[in-house]
């Protein structure tokens, strides 16, 4: 998918077409997806009764087909062994992403119509914004949380594989340790090259869970040290700073303390958050309307944006407090099990396939409360995947469903 968008999504329909057509009875009577069903019918009240009903029509196609993919992978997907031939599906197409990013900021590289029709997507020389990666993606932000949940599921296979290394030597498995370290080391340096803060962040912490997890105390302080450096060096000049940032590279602290741009107050997150609060006390049952924020903030100060940069203000403010605190529950009901049972499990190999999978969509949930993925159709369908793939295992764990 993140390479054939188009064909990547129409083999997810035919897979969906065919789940629901033969566990069509399991499916509508479990209450998680009854739950689905009615946060989809809250939706869609909330377009019917919307400030602008075109847009928010159109904005239910970002959350229902995936309610519909979320009932039907969650049936698909009930072991642990799954789990890890998937997660090299994701990221497998990580690194020649990352290689045409490369060739998209040193060479310019750009795409001609046939290849943008074939692909269904385009490179934009030096990246978009300039200056910043953004591969085959649409913007840099959409690139460096792919990368994000790349890294980390990528992580877990690369600890995986090197137990099996330890205890049972192959070539095929020298061979996947291998691929997965030049994954790794590509994904790290492109999500360097995006320039995003909130991925940069969120590597670290995948970083750490991992260690915390594995029990590996020296790797944890030695991460902690370094996050700390480069903070101090970032934000406290004054205190000692200084002298951190002849070590710390300088585009690093530079993006971290926003010396790097300067920004109109209109562009500012928090005078986005503020104006969906605000949207959020006029309208609290229903909201405003999915994709409302646009034309709402365009109307109020003169300038169009895309999104709060918030997922879940930006769902309150579009579909009422109901439908949130619901969306909300829904998620932690079906995250919850998932890390009880994380937190019993033993570091084994399996165990730590779904940790992995906790972590990615960890790191997910951390990206959208500032910023918004979910008008990415790859990003938002990859985040779905996962929260099906969990929840799926964990089912199975704890009830062993019979599946067709």
């Amino acid at each position: 998918m993140p390479l054939f968008p188009a064909l990547g999504a129409l083999g997810l329909v035919i897979v969906l077409g065919i789940i629901w057509r033969d566990n069509y009875e399991q499916i509508v009577h479990n209450d998680l997806n009854r739950a689905f069903g009615i946060l989809a019918g809250l939706l869609i009240i909330s377009s019917a009764l919307a400030k602008y009903p075109q847009s928010a029509w159109l904005g239910l196609a970002n959350f229902l087909p995936y309610f519909a993919l979320f009932m039907a992978l969650r049936c698909l997907i009930t072991e642990p062994r799954q789990l890890r031939y998937l997660s090299w599906l994701l990221i497998l197409p990580s690194l020649p992403i990352v290689l045409l990013g490369y060739g998209q900021l040193f060479l310019a590289w750009d795409t001609n119509p046939l290849i943008e029709s074939i692909f269904g997507w385009q490179l934009i020389p030096l990246g978009v914004p300039t200056g910043r990666m953004s591969s085959v993606f649409i913007y840099t932000n959409f690139l460096a949380i792919y990368l994000a949940i790349a890294f980390t599921l990528t992580l877990g296979l690369w600890w995986s594989t090197w137990r099996e290394k330890t205890t049972k030597l192959k070539a095929a498995t020298l061979f996947s340790l291998l691929l997965l370290t030049l994954i790794l080391f590509a994904d790290i340096s492109g999500l360097v090259l995006t320039s995003s803060r909130n991925a940069w962040g969120l590597a670290v912490f995948s970083f750490m869970a991992y260690a915390l997890y594995l029990g590996w105390r020296w790797l944890v302080w030695g991460v902690t040290s370094a996050a700390t450096a480069i903070l101090w060096a970032s934000f406290a000049p004054n205190l000692g700073g200084t002298q951190l940032r002849r070590v710390v590279p300088a585009f690093i602290w530079l993006r971290l303390s926003d010396q790097a741009y300067e920004r109109p107050v209109e562009t500012l997150r928090l005078t986005q958050w503020q104006f969906c609060w605000d949207l959020i006390t006029e309208r609290p049952i229903f909201g405003w309307g999915l994709r409302n924020f646009t034309p709402l903030y365009e109307a109020q100060m003169n300038l169009w944006l895309g999104h709060p940069h918030n997922l879940f203000l930006m769902f309150g403010a579009e579909t009422g407090i109901i439908s949130l605190l619901l969306f909300l529950a829904i998620i932690a009901t079906i995250m919850f099990p998932v890390v009880k049972l994380c937190s019993t499990w033993s570091s084994q190999k399996s165990d730590l396939i779904v940790f992995s999978y906790l972590v990615a969509f960890i790191a997910y949930i951390f990206f959208n409360l500032t910023d918004v993925t979910v008008f990415d159709l790859r990003v938002n369908t990859i985040a779905w995947i996962l929260l099906a793939a969990m929840s799926g295992v964990t089912n199975a764990k704890l009830s062993k469903p019979k599946i067709k």
